[in-house]
């Protein structure tokens, strides 16, 4: 049990820091230019609680936990990429099918932004589960 917990607070931390500067700081014109008039003026915060819970779980299941003794780095790392590549596709695909005017370029970069939090997220997952319970 000590190995899954610190496989998801590690890769809570890394994903929610790294998430926080994106949507706060770095891509929040880049969507408020392409997507401002859908978005909200204030996020929702206990359903973003819940993305952050269950995405969180999903990598820990399908990609940090899976991957098993330390030297499976890159499994980790590239399963995680997968499931981010996956899951944002999906969102931003759905996007792109369903909805007026949906940026192609911001999907391009959102799918991208996915691949690679998902990837450090769950890198973050393995080095605290490593490092708390060794195997």
């Amino acid at each position: 049990m000590k190995r899954q917990l610190a496989a998801y607070a590690g890769t809570m931390i890394v994903m929610v820091g790294l998430d926080m500067l994106w949507l706060g700081v770095i891509a929040k014109p880049i969507y408020q230019s392409g997507i401002g008039h859908l978005m909200a003026d204030q996020p929702n915060v206990p359903v973003a609680v819940l993305f952050y819970v269950v995405y969180g779980l999903g990598l820990v299941v399908f990609a940090v936990l899976p991957a098993g003794p330390a030297p499976s780095w890159a499994k980790t790392v590239g399963m995680a990429a997968l499931f981010g590549f996956f899951a944002y596709a999906t969102y931003d695909l759905t996007n792109l099918a369903t909805l007026k005017q949906w940026p192609i370029g911001l999907s391009v970069m959102d799918v991208t932004w996915g691949t690679c939090i998902s990837a450090a997220a769950a890198g973050g997952g393995k080095a605290l589960m490593d490092w708390a319970a060794p195997s």
